[in-house]
């Protein structure tokens, strides 16, 4: 079991934005059509990748062993650590967003958390722009989190080691 849980570390940033488009259009589809039971395999996705990176994500896996490489050509290789908590953070909204819509009937609130997925899903797909790693960036700067979690976004070459 040990094996299967883990994240990869450095992560392929093209099959990250892969998933981060997937994301963004599946949350958009939901506010959109009122499909709430939608969030179900969404925050699902997330809770996978948290825990097992591609392994267990339907949609991980298929970003990063067909359509990337594929698609999208030689892969761009960034830290994992930062994606790993930016996947957290998409695992947190898009749970409490299916508890809220489900469970609740909160949809304001279900819709809301949608609306920030597919802003901050929208900016990672198009832009490259990742707010989950940015919010890590500025925990390790303030101590929060310590550097050893994370030597290689101090230091890139290591990201190009360890590929």
């Amino acid at each position: 079991m040990a094996s299967l849980l883990g994240f990869p570390n450095p992560v392929n940033e093209k099959a990250a934005r892969t998933v981060a488009a997937v994301v963004a259009a599946s949350c958009a589809l939901v506010l959109v059509t009122g499909w709430y039971w939608l969030l179900v395999p969404i925050a699902y996705g997330f809770v996978a990748r948290v825990l097992t990176g591609p392994k267990l994500s339907p949609l991980g896996w298929f970003a990063q062993r067909v359509f990337a490489p594929r698609f999208l050509g030689k892969a761009k290789l960034v830290p994992g650590p930062p994606k790993r908590f930016a996947q957290g953070i998409g695992a947190v909204v898009t749970v409490t967003a299916a508890l809220s819509a489900l469970v609740f009937g909160w949809i304001g609130l279900a819709n809301a958390l949608l609306a920030m997925m597919v802003l901050f899903a929208t900016l990672e797909a198009a832009l490259g722009f990742c707010v989950g790693c940015r919010i890590f960036a500025l925990l390790m700067r303030l101590g929060v989190i310590p550097q050893e979690v994370c030597e290689a976004c101090n230091d890139i070459s290591l990201v190009r080691q360890a590929a």
